[in-house]
């Protein structure tokens, strides 16, 4: 499963996250990605090489920097992550 279907949950979170990494841009996005990348790697997509270490608290600075409101959304968009993951997992099974 090499490309990021539409049709999944947060598509648009993983494919822009890689592009993000891709490129070296930090973003919501890049972070988000590199915390899942073990699971997005198991599934085929083509993460590029990151420091994990402390990419959910850095997800977290990012948020706080920018908004009030920071834990409902760190909350959202890692939840978002999961539902694409379990949903890649689920295609990826069938």
């Amino acid at each position: 499963m090499v490309g990021v279907s539409t049709r999944l949950p947060g598509h648009e979170l993983v494919s822009g996250g890689i592009a993000d990494l891709s490129a070296g841009r930090e973003s919501e996005a890049s972070l988000l990605v590199t915390m899942a990348a073990p699971r997005l790697r198991g599934l085929g997509f083509p993460v590029p090489p990151a420091d994990g270490a402390g990419a959910s608290h850095r997800l977290y600075e990012v948020l706080a920097e920018r908004e009030d409101g920071a834990h409902s959304r760190y909350n959202a968009l890692v939840g978002r992550m999961v539902s694409f993951l379990r949903a890649a997992e689920h295609a990826s099974a069938g």
